[in-house]
């Protein structure tokens, strides 16, 4: 891993209507637009899609990290991922995210360190610390 800080950029470019493309050095751009709760078209990720993935992605990106330090094996992880967003005090915010992680390990997997490792890969993950809203953990171990 690189010292910190770390620096990630992104640009985003649009017209007056339609949808905004985003960039990043090295990545494919990427295509967004409001979501249909704003009056967007509903079939481009929006920023609020987007933050919600961010926590999905970084919790299975924490858990494999987690997991290889841990000498824990698994099969798979599945996460669903799903973002509350409200007024709050005339502020719209997210309020919470919740995510539900079923993990699969091998015969013979041990599933109380498994349930010790997707805690700590909660604790792990940045962008979940990062928020102001609570991420709630529901979990589900599974030996194939």
């Amino acid at each position: 891993m690189q010292s910190f800080p770390h620096l990630y950029s992104v640009s985003a470019r649009a017209g007056s209507a339609g949808e905004v493309a985003l960039e990043s050095p090295g990545l494919a751009a990427l295509a967004s637009a409001a979501p249909a709760e704003f009056g967007g078209p509903g079939n481009r990720w929006s920023p609020e899609t987007l933050l919600v993935a961010a926590v999905a992605d970084c919790f299975v990106l924490s858990l494999r990290a987690v997991a290889q330090a841990s000498s824990l094996a698994f099969s798979s992880v599945s996460c669903q991922a799903e973002g509350t967003l409200d007024r709050v005090e005339r502020t719209t915010r997210f309020t919470a995210v919740t995510l539900q992680v079923e993990l699969v390990l091998p015969a013979g997997g041990d599933a109380a360190k498994a349930d010790r490792v997707l805690e700590k890969a909660k604790t792990a993950c940045l962008v979940s610390n990062s928020l102001a809203c609570p991420v709630s953990l529901e979990k589900s171990v599974r030996i194939a």
